[in-house]
C-alpha cells in the first residue's frame, strides 16, 4: 500500500510518499503563496525520488487545515482530483495533529500552534499516550495572550511547537515551564501526514473525495471583510 501525502495548509508546500516500509521520499518548498505552481512539480519529483509511478498510489492523504485559505483550497482540490483520477480513497488529517506529531514522545504537555494571521493563532493541546498522542482540547483560534493564559492555567510544563508560537515568541518566551521548539518543526509536513495516515489506511478508515471537507475554524479574510463592510 502506497500513500501520497499532500500538505499545503501553510506557506510550506510538502509532499511525501510512503507505506509499510515508512516514508520513501519527501519534499518541502516554501516560496510565498505559490502553492499552485509548486504542488504539481513537487508531486512529480517526490514520486521520481521514491522510484514509483503515480498509478501505484493506493491512498491519497491530505492536510485538512486549519491554515491558509488559499493553500488549503489548492491542496484539497488537487488531492480530490488525484484520488478521483486514480480511483482511490482518501484520508484527511488536521494540520495541528501534524504539527504535534514529531514531538509526541515528550512527557510534557504539547501545545501545537499555527499562525492564523489577523493577530491570532490556531492551537490545540496534546499529551503522549502509549502508541502515540491524544488530543485534549478542541481545535481553537484565539490570540497569543489567550493561549498564554490557558497554558498558565494548566500548571504544567509545556512544549510549544509550530509557527504560531514562533510568530508570537515574545508572549511565550518569558513564561516559566514553557519551551518553544525551533523553526525546524514550525510547519506541518507530509512526512508526518503519511505516518499518521498509514495505520488508518490499514484499518480502512477512509473517506471518499466528495465527503472530505476543510477545517477552517473561521471565515476567509475576504468574506470577513465583506461582512464588516456590510454589517
Amino acid at each position: 500500500m502506497l500513500i501520497l501525502g499532500i500538505d499545503t495548509a501553510t506557506p510550506q508546500v510538502s509532499v511525501a510518499v510512503g507505506g509499510h516500509e515508512g516514508v520513501l521520499a519527501s519534499t518541502q518548498s516554501a516560496r510565498g503563496r505559490q502553492h499552485t505552481e509548486i504542488l504539481a512539480p513537487s508531486i512529480e519529483f517526490t514520486c521520481r525520488q521514491a522510484r514509483i509511478e503515480l498509478a501505484e498510489v493506493s491512498v491519497v492523504a491530505v492536510d485538512l487545515g486549519p491554515g491558509l485559505f488559499t493553500g488549503l483550497r489548492v491542496g484539497i482540490a488537487a488531492a480530490k482530483a488525484m484520488a478521483h483520477a486514480l480511483r482511490v480513497p482518501m484520508i484527511g488529517v488536521t494540520s495541528l495533529d501534524l504539527v504535534a506529531f514529531p514531538v509526541r514522545f515528550t512527557p510534557r504537555l504539547i501545545v501545537a500552534t499555527i499562525d492564523a494571521r489577523r493577530g491570532e493563532l490556531f492551537h490545540a493541546f496534546y499529551r503522549q499516550v502509549p502508541g502515540g498522542m491524544q488530543r485534549l482540547t478542541d481545535y481553537q483560534v484565539g490570540t497569543a495572550d489567550d493561549l498564554a493564559s490557558e497554558i498558565m492555567a494548566s500548571g504544567e510544563e509545556c512544549l510549544l511547537v509550530g509557527d504560531g508560537a514562533l510568530r508570537y515568541r515574545e508572549v511565550f518566551e518569558g513564561m516559566a515551564r514553557v519551551e518553544l521548539v525551533d523553526e525546524g518543526l514550525a510547519y506541518p509536513s507530509a512526512t508526518s501526514l503519511v505516518q499518521l495516515a498509514h495505520p488508518r489506511a490499514l484499518r480502512e478508515d477512509f473517506v471518499q473525495p466528495w465527503e472530505l471537507a476543510p477545517l477552517y475554524l473561521r471565515k476567509p479574510d475576504a468574506e470577513a471583510n465583506w461582512s464588516t463592510r456590510n454589517g
